[in-house]
């Protein structure tokens, strides 16, 4: 089973590791992956529910289950808003408190400490201050203390040192300033609220920018309508969606959202299924055709049985595959987790021993130096920024994808789509359209090409053949009603023959013409030529003679040249392999600008052609229908499965296109690169602001140039290193697809 969790208490990166460790400790835990971004974690394995929150609890954090999609989206909007408002309220409270005491001692407005009335006055000032810091930072303290308990040390144990120290030093100088020399008689209380106020805003900033990052998964939740309107017992009655069952015979009206997905019995209008597919124009929809979830009837009213309902539809399927993704970790990932879950320990030992360092070898006040340079490296080393780096990006990235029509089934894959160095694309279904298609009739001048194809298409209304349907849709297409055909006989591998108003009609290959003694010589040459193309050429004769010559073939895709174009400016190769002859290979190729062929394969033979551009030292990507390509996609390094409608094969590939077009390919590999350039960013910025800010916390440039950082100006650095790495992995949300057209290019 599988269980997503929304935790409580994790303060920073090296929580993550704790709470994993804490979950993968339960019998029956499979895998858990805790994401830092959205405070929740998601859980595999046999095992009840409360076994794993229990653990969570017994480790000093909170845990509660997180059940339906809208319960999960209202239940994390609610604890953000009131987390918000709460950091927001403590960030006044310290703060106010802060301004009053600096400005007072700017101003000269307190009495020293070692004055008549001093002690009193800073004895009041440490009350004052000790319950500002329990309003605005109690959480800091309680955290620290569960985490000390479990022998942990994260976020809430740098602060509550810092600011604990500083505190119990202002009062102990307050109490005995005897106890250290003059100069160091010197009360630090605003430096202490000071840094809470700015890390409660800093927290509160991260919360909202946050929050920005799952707009992708807010708006395809919000794709779910809350009621449906089925029709039971001949009355048409709203109910809401949970109550909608299986075999509902369910009504839609004009502008309405689809409530489940299924096939239309009755009616015909134009849905919009941008949403799921990315597409821009809406989508005929008629008796037998399926429509999905969430999507929105544009004109028109038609009745549906539901055939997939809850959990099963695509729209939820899509949903908890972005949400899976998302808590997904890519190699970069977990290594930037182990380095934070190490990264505290490793601070408080630093700080330690810069406090002993100022405390023997500084210089006058010892004391006051000591605690400063204490305080401010416990304070701005806290690696919230790493463990924000990666999944942060991660969602961000995910999300927009899945607008885009493009469902990566994890971080990983996501890393690896942007290494790719060659993409081998199956040719029946991807970089054709899959469905053969009446492209031409040859006709001599005198003969009426829409007669002959309705007297063809009467002929293969009998047939099962796959191109007898392509004849019979291209009639329909021109409105061709067939007529009734005698004596039919269809001989497999040859052709079709009948009798029609008296007149034999034969329909099929050289062979067939050729043993019913039709001569050709009017349409060999022409039939020749267009089998060089690919094409596959019908001959249809009426009384012995040849008439027409129908070309049926499998056509290329729509943008299929552009997108391998795209793919070769890239510098990544592009071969496509495929089970037909070698002619017909060769066409497709030279059509969509594609130099390596590999044809007339298996597709146990794919995984071999797969194994052997590894062999030569390249990053694969395999792109097929995603079933009968499944060992091949799944042997590439990325397996990406073409998935047009509701029959998309979700479990078959690393990613899998809603759209069928080749250009999601060149997208999903242009966003994967955005976002591990944007992770590496991240990265790069926490290192570089961990990397620099301890050193200086520590007093590196004071023997040089005399700059010792205030604890202040950390906590505040340390605010904005978080709220920075949000802000820049939110950019992803403005990635633009090259494939999909604008609303004015669609018109």
């Amino acid at each position: 089973m599988q269980y997503r969790l929304s935790i409580g208490g994790m303060s920073c990166a090296g929580c993550v590791a704790a709470v994993e460790k804490l979950l993968r400790g339960v019998a029956g835990v499979d895998s858990a992956e805790v994401n830092f971004a959205e405070h929740s974690a998601l859980v595999n394995g046999d095992v009840p529910i409360e076994q794993l929150i229990a653990a969570v609890f017994d480790g000093g954090y909170e845990a509660a289950e997180l059940k339906s999609l809208e319960e999960e989206q209202e239940e994390r909007e609610r604890v953000d808003s009131a987390r918000y408002r709460q950091h927001i309220r403590q960030s006044i409270i310290s703060g106010t408190v802060g301004i009053i005491l600096m400005a007072g001692a700017m101003s000269g407005w307190f009495p020293p400490i070692v004055s008549e009335y001093g002690q009193y006055f800073w004895s009041a000032v440490g009350v004052v201050t000790a319950l500002a810091m329990y309003i605005a930072g109690s959480h800091f303290f309680s955290g620290a203390w569960k985490q000390l308990l479990h022998h942990n040390a994260n976020m809430d144990t740098l602060v509550a040192m810092g600011t604990g120290a500083a505190w119990i030093y202002s009062m102990a100088i307050t109490l005995r300033p005897d106890i250290v020399p003059s100069l160091a008689q010197h009360a630090y209380f605003e430096a202490a609220v000071f840094i809470m106020a700015f890390l409660n805003f800093g927290s509160a900033m991260e919360l909202r920018a946050r929050g920005k990052t799952s707009e992708a998964i807010k708006r395809l939740v919000g794709l779910q309508p809350k009621q449906a309107r089925v029709i039971r017992e001949g009355i048409e009655i709203d109910i809401p969606i949970v109550d909608v069952g299986l075999k509902e015979t369910i009504r839609v009206r004009p502008g309405e959202r689809i409530a489940v997905d299924g096939v239309v019995i009755d009616g015909h209008s134009y849905v919009d299924e941008s949403m799921i597919s990315g597409e821009p124009l809406a989508v005929s929809k008629g008796v037998g055709d399926e429509v999905v979830a969430g999507t929105v009837n544009a004109r028109g009213t038609f009745l549906f049985t539901a055939q997939r309902i809850g959990k099963e539809t695509m729209l939820a399927q899509i949903i908890e595959m972005v949400r899976s993704a998302q808590a997904s970790k890519p190699a970069i990932g977990r290594l930037a987790d182990k380095i934070a879950s190490i990264f505290v320990p490793s601070v408080m030992i630093i700080a330690v021993l810069t406090f002993l360092i100022w405390l023997n070898f500084g210089p006058e006040p010892v004391a006051g130096y000591a605690l400063v340079t204490l305080m401010t490296v416990l304070i701005i080393a806290c690696p919230c920024a790493l463990g924000l780096a990666t999944p942060i990006s991660i969602m961000v990235g995910v999300g927009r994808a899945a607008e885009l029509g493009i469902l990566i089934r994890n971080g990983e894959a996501l890393q690896q789509a942007g290494a790719i160095t060659t993409v081998i694309l199956d040719k029946t279904g991807t970089v054709t359209e899959g469905k053969p298609t009446l492209t031409e009739i040859v006709v001599d001048e005198m003969q009426d090409s829409d007669r002959l194809l309705q007297f063809a298409a009467s002929l293969e209304v009998g047939s099962e053949h796959p191109l007898a349907a392509a004849i019979i849709q291209a009639a329909a297409e021109k409105g061709l009603a067939p007529s009734a055909i005698e004596n039919f006989v269809a001989e497999s591998g040859l052709g079709v023959k009948g009798e029609l108003n008296g007149q034999q009609l034969l329909l099929g290959n050289r062979r067939w013409m050729e043993q019913n003694s039709v001569s050709l010589q009017n349409l060999l040459h022409v039939a020749e030529e267009r089998a060089q193309h690919g094409a596959i050429p019908i001959y249809f004769a009426i009384s012995g003679n040849v008439e027409a010559l129908f070309v049926i073939a499998d056509p290329v895709k729509a943008g299929a040249r552009e997108a391998i174009a795209a793919l070769h400016a890239q510098g990544i190769g592009v071969v496509m392999v495929t089970g037909d002859s070698q002619a017909t290979a060769d066409s497709v190729a030279k059509e969509v600008g594609i130099t390596q062929v590999i044809a007339e394969v298996l597709p146990n033979d794919k995984v071999d052609a797969v194994k052997r551009i590894q062999q030569q030292g390249e990053v694969v990507a395999m792109v097929g229908d995603g079933i009968n390509d499944a060992p091949a996609l799944a042997q590439a390094e990325v397996g990406f499965a073409i998935g047009t409608g509701t029959d998309v094969a979700i479990e078959s590939a690393d990613i899998t296109l809603m759209r069928g077009s080749l250009m999601s390919v060149v997208d999903a590999i242009a966003l994967s690169r955005a976002t591990i350039r944007n992770i590496k960013q991240n990265l790069f910025g926490a290192f570089l602001y961990n990397s620099l800010g301890i050193p200086v916390a520590a007093g590196l440039l004071f023997p040089l140039f005399g700059i010792l950082l205030n604890p202040m100006v950390a906590g505040a650095a340390m605010a904005a290193s978080s709220v920075t790495v949000v802000t820049n992995a939110n950019r992803l949300r403005w990635f633009r697809s090259i494939s999909i057209p604008t609303a004015e290019e669609s018109r």
